[in-house]
């Protein structure tokens, strides 16, 4: 069994937070699986503290075979939806992950179909594959990557995703070690080509979380999730100013759920705890940890749209795909 942060107990506490929202579940957008032989890198990765993670110490709280993992998410902490988080680190990789995840989604109820690319000959075209397939979401992560989200090469990439309207998780914050092309200029450059791209801002866009409300303040198809955002562990090294609590109310329509599991060095509950410690009432939490993503995602329980936001600021009027 995993340690400290799983078992009957957790799982209970974490049905308790939703059920008292009055929710049928959660949906998380931000959750890892992947080849088992990639995923063991990643925790070695992580077991080493190396540079990408500012040499912080990063235990795997749920270090589990994959089917004890899925039973987590769905039997215990009863996530109704979840991702398969992919993500290559050089080329050449991006279509063998995306592969994989089609087999992967087929097997597990509840996965939202994932996949990935990289800035390399071929990549619209297996990107177009990829969405031939069913893929309902994909992940650009540029810190991993190394690479100028803004590259030639990407940006038929990005001009199919928002003609499909289908979510991009990008890590592109520059937590919890910045990158090359980290920070949001360079997928700023890529939200002018393409405003009706449904970017998802992962980790809330950790540390520069204004400048990424500021980008969800001006492009309406922004998101950003939650994951790692908050907690103990994240506010210890990049804490998410006071002063912009307001903006992330106003925009809670846009706020997603995503936990970063089984990656994460604490236990899952703590993410719903740091977000409910925000005091932004039940009905942000409601919006955040299902409603917003199950009206994405088109799930079978998703609630209407809510109208505007009061103070929120309108998005773009929809355009031609760029």
């Amino acid at each position: 069994m995993s340690g400290s942060g799983s078992g009957s107990g957790e799982g209970g506490a974490v049905r308790a937070f939703w059920g008292r929202l009055g929710v049928p579940g959660l949906v998380d957008v931000h959750t890892h699986f992947m080849p088992e032989r990639v995923l063991a890198k990643v925790w070695e990765y992580f077991d080493s503290a190396g540079e990408l993670v500012g040499g912080v110490e990063w235990p795997i709280t749920y270090r589990e075979e994959e089917a004890e993992r899925v039973r987590l998410l769905r039997e215990e902490f009863g996530v109704l939806a979840f991702t398969s988080m992919i993500y290559p680190h050089k080329p050449g990789m991006a279509e063998w992950l995306n592969g994989w995840s089609v087999g992967f989604a087929g097997r597990t109820p509840g996965c939202l179909h994932t996949s990935t690319f990289f800035p390399e000959p071929g990549v619209e075209g297996y990107v177009r594959d990829a969405l031939d397939a069913g893929a309902r979401i994909f992940k650009s992560h540029v810190q991993v990557g190394s690479y100028d989200p803004a590259d030639p090469l990407l940006d038929p990439v990005w001009g199919l995703l928002a003609e499909a309207g289908v979510p991009v998780v990008t890590h592109c914050g520059s937590g919890p070690a910045p990158g090359k092309y980290t920070g949001p200029g360079p997928v700023g450059r890529v939200l002018a080509r393409h405003p009706r791209l449904r970017l998802i801002v992962a980790h809330m866009g950790m540390p520069e979380y204004a400048d990424f409300l500021d980008l969800a303040e001006t492009y309406g198809e922004v998101r950003l999730d939650t994951t790692m955002a908050f907690t103990d562990f994240s506010e210890r090294t990049a804490p998410f100013p006071v002063r912009e609590l307001g903006r992330l109310r106003d925009l809670g329509e846009r706020v997603l759920f995503g936990s970063d599991f089984p990656n994460i060095p604490y236990p899952y509950l703590h993410q719903l705890q740091a977000l409910e410690r925000l005091g932004l009432g039940d009905e942000w939490l409601r919006a955040v940890c299902h409603d917003n993503a199950a009206r994405l995602f088109g799930l079978p329980d998703a609630s209407p749209a809510p109208g505007p936001a009061p103070g929120s600021a309108p998005g773009p009027a929809p355009g031609p795909a760029g």
